[in-house]
């Protein structure tokens, strides 16, 4: 939901910057032809509409096929859960993307840390971007930044390339 909320943001925004952008070409053309002035036995200069630059809509994509990919969407439908209050999907979205042995190692960390074991957190990050660090010994390994107001968390996170499921979370 809230990665929706943010494209849907993005994209409002980027088309209200467009439109503010034609409106402000449309008047300085109005405003240059009036200042240039025109001869009353000629008419003014026809204005070329302005053209608006849209910029490329946000994207993302993945594959189920991928471990890497698996940790991308992991974070960002866990992150949603939990900010969004919803923590029976969050429970079970760690049921279905985390190995055994990483469930009970962050159950561990939970209890000694009083925080979130996921985020390394007691509260939500703002933003996340998961970057892959390469794959190797049958693992898939990536570096994920949560940004938290001012300030940014990196976790480093691996999933095993035969199951896809996310085997280690440290940071």
């Amino acid at each position: 939901m809230t990665m929706r909320r943010s494209v849907r943001s993005a994209r409002t925004a980027a088309v209200a910057g467009a439109t503010a952008a034609a409106a402000t070409l449309a008047l300085l053309a109005v405003a240059t032809q009036s200042s240039a002035g025109s001869a009353p036995d000629r008419p003014a200069a026809p204005v070329a509409a302005p053209v608006a630059a849209v910029a490329a809509a946000p994207s993302v994509s993945g594959s189920p096929a991928g471990a890497f990919t698996r940790i991308a969407d992991f974070y960002g439908a866990y992150i949603d859960a939990v900010h969004d209050g919803d923590m029976r999907t969050a429970n079970q979205l760690r049921s279905f993307y985390l190995s055994k042995p990483l469930q009970r190692s962050l159950k561990a960390w939970e209890e000694r840390n009083h925080a979130n074991g996921v985020l390394r957190a007691q509260n939500v990050p703002l933003k996340w971007k998961v970057t892959s660090t390469g794959n190797g010994m049958g693992k898939a390994n990536a570096t994920v930044a949560l940004t938290w107001g001012g300030s940014t968390t990196k976790v480093h996170v691996q999933a095993d390339l035969a199951t896809k499921k996310l085997t280690g979370i440290k940071g």
